[in-house]
């Protein structure tokens, strides 16, 4: 889908990637998916999305805007192996003229379980000053369409979750 177009998918439902595969040189020493290449995974679903949104590698060619991950918070919550086919849902949780709220699920793309979670926050730039800027008035539009139809959707489990250490009592 090029950058221009109208959100379809994501304004469906939550947006569902295309079906990914683990590549042989992400496995680590522990025979699973390297905890770096989920972000990877997850980096190329929100690749996916951007450019449903129209703000994809178009966007920053012919319009000097791009985004910046400001924050990332992902959870490891089952091992994913060479061979398992994945998938990746996205929420678009929250916005406003210059910050996108995301929470992915990368899912086994035949079995539905979830592997692992991914919250984020984003930021646009205007990549001519390399600054925090409102995205244009359409790409608001494009967000605004899809917010509205994922504000409507269960939100997801461990959505706004905090990394602590549990306090023991007594």
């Amino acid at each position: 889908m090029s950058d221009n177009a109208v959100p379809t998918q994501a304004a469906s439902g939550p947006f569902l990637s295309s079906i990914m595969q683990i590549e042989p040189q992400w496995i680590d020493y522990n025979g699973h998916l390297n905890m770096a290449y989920y972000n990877v995974m997850f980096d190329r679903a929100i690749d996916q999305i951007w450019a449903e949104l129209g703000i994809g590698p178009a966007y920053m060619t012919e319009r000097q805007g791009s985004t910046f991950t400001a924050e990332c918070h992902v959870r490891y919550l089952r091992e994913i192996h060479l061979g398992d086919p994945v998938q990746i849902a996205v929420w678009l949780i929250a916005a406003d003229e210059k910050r996108l709220h995301t929470f992915e699920e990368l899912r086994h793309a035949e079995e539905g379980w979830i592997s692992a979670t991914s919250e984020n926050m984003s930021v646009h730039i205007d990549m001519t000053k390399r600054k925090v800027a409102p995205f244009p008035q359409d790409i608001q539009a494009n967000i605004g369409r899809v917010l509205q139809a994922h504000a409507v959707l269960p939100r997801p489990d461990g959505l706004g979750r905090a990394i602590g250490m549990p306090r023991k009592s007594g």
